[in-house]
């Protein structure tokens, strides 16, 4: 099962190992598929607490796809058995009509025998899981739905970088997305020691690259912004305490700070984060690490507001491109979740 879903995270003696199998069903641009990209005829599951789910979350706003895959959101916390939807009335999904992720997951494959994780895509006329597989349906979202995006969606799969993206990405995933469980999961001092030293060799290698270009892989936003993103996000506030990765605080990287924040303040990645809720999942969820689940007050968000002076490297978000428009009607994050609250 995946760390998100099994009763148990930490195993003494061991390092932490993801399960990586993933329902790899793909919706693609081809009306004859088994699931074509057909609008309306899918909901995207995907809990704002989650980095994983947050990546879906992300490239969805970005690319316009708001009224053309629903979004539905469950609540931060979890047991064994699944995701739920407790933030809807009756703790129901109003579009699928079920309580828990899992639902959907057994609807598909009665005997479904791993971790029901989050993001998924559901066939909403069957009620049946299409995929969890959360690189796939990123990209995509990119190449398979562009026929629906909107008008200046950013192009977040350039041709003439993507084999160096690849290679950044992989580093990403390998080293600093999935680092930072390894480090909070080691189940021995020596598992510690070596996740702590792989992440933070690879948080020194972004760091460096960051000094010289605005965004990864240049002058715009890419997929592998986005993949980065979701852990810095959560990196101050939860992974330096709850996951004990705290050689030094995200604020305390002079290019990675900056750029984190240059992040957050364009739309489509700060107005998807919600700060109260990250915290709730993983201090409340994760009793191996923290058996008391007590939240804490911590820490000051107010920075993330603050000038990231990386106009200095030029380029532009969206290269020429243009902005997501405002937050979907329903689909905010909650004024008090967010880092202005802390500024106010």
């Amino acid at each position: 099962m995946s760390d998100e879903q099994s009763g148990s995270y930490v195993t003494e003696g061991e390092e932490f190992n993801r399960d990586t199998n993933y329902i790899d069903d793909r919706i693609l641009d081809d009306p004859n598929a088994r699931w074509p990209a057909e609008p309306g005829r899918y909901r995207l599951i995907a809990a704002r607490a989650c980095p994983w789910a947050n990546r879906a979350i992300i490239v969805r706003r970005l690319l316009g796809l708001e009224d053309v895959i629903s979004l539905g959101m469950p609540g931060p916390t979890h047991d064994w058995r699944s995701w739920t939807f407790d933030l809807d009335p009756g703790g129901v999904d109003p579009v699928l009509g079920i309580e828990r992720l899992q639902q959907a997951f057994f609807a598909r494959f009665p005997d479904y025998p791993r971790g029901i994780t989050v993001p998924a895509i559901v066939d909403i006329a069957s009620g049946g899981v299409v995929t969890n597989d959360f690189p796939q349906i990123t990209e995509d979202f990119s190449t398979q739905w562009r026929a629906h995006h909107r008008e200046g969606a950013p192009n977040l799969w350039p041709e003439e970088s993507r084999e160096e993206m690849e290679k950044v990405m992989r580093l990403i995933y390998t080293e600093i997305n999935n680092g930072v469980y390894r480090c909070g999961f080691a189940g021995s001092q020596e598992a510690y020691k070596a996740a702590f030293d792989r992440l933070f060799s690879a948080l020194d290698i972004i760091e460096e690259r960051l000094g010289r270009s605005r965004f990864l892989m240049g002058g715009s936003i890419t997929e592998a912004d986005v993949r980065l993103f979701t852990t810095l996000a959560r990196f101050d506030p939860v992974y330096y305490g709850h996951f004990k990765c705290n050689r030094q605080g995200l604020h305390q990287f002079e290019n990675l700070w900056g750029y984190a924040r240059d992040l957050y303040q364009t739309p489509g990645f700060g107005d998807t984060i919600d700060f109260v809720q990250i915290k709730e999942h993983y201090y409340i969820v994760h009793t191996d690490v923290n058996p008391t689940q007590i939240v804490p007050q911590g820490p000051d968000l107010s920075n993330w507001l603050s000038a990231h002076g990386r106009e200095k490297f030029g380029g532009s978000p969206f290269g020429d491109g243009t902005p997501p428009g405002p937050v979907k009607a329903g689909e905010e994050v909650p004024y008090e979740h967010t880092a202005a609250a802390w500024v106010s």
